[in-house]
């Protein structure tokens, strides 16, 4: 298991991205919870975000690929407008152990 970050390192709303194992992978806080994910669209396999840790629309309602403008809900990572609708972002399955976000499992589909 690999320590990506502290928790309170990611601002509610707000969304960070880390190497791991050489896979570029984000996490998201919204609403107190933290969401994790293979920063990699469906439809061209490119990363989410166009600037460093940018990874939302216009009001921060959804996440959105910089490629082609796919929209992902943040809690489930389905996409639900975009080329590659109803497919998803990879989850990666990980543990809050005290206040430490730990990668626990597969880092690709």
């Amino acid at each position: 298991m690999t320590i990506l970050c502290h928790i309170d390192s990611i601002s509610e709303g707000s969304a960070k991205s880390f190497e791991h194992e050489g896979k570029q992978l984000f996490a998201v806080k919204h609403h107190g919870k933290i969401f994790l994910y293979l920063n990699q669209c469906p439809h061209m396999g490119v990363n989410l975000n166009w600037q460093e840790d940018d990874f939302f629309n216009y009001d921060g309602s959804l996440l959105q690929c910089s490629m082609h403008g796919a929209l992902f809900e943040i809690e489930t990572g389905i996409c639900v407008a975009g080329p590659c609708k109803r497919q998803a972002l990879f989850p990666i399955p990980f543990q809050l152990l005290g206040q430490q976000v730990k990668v626990t499992g597969p880092t690709e589909p």
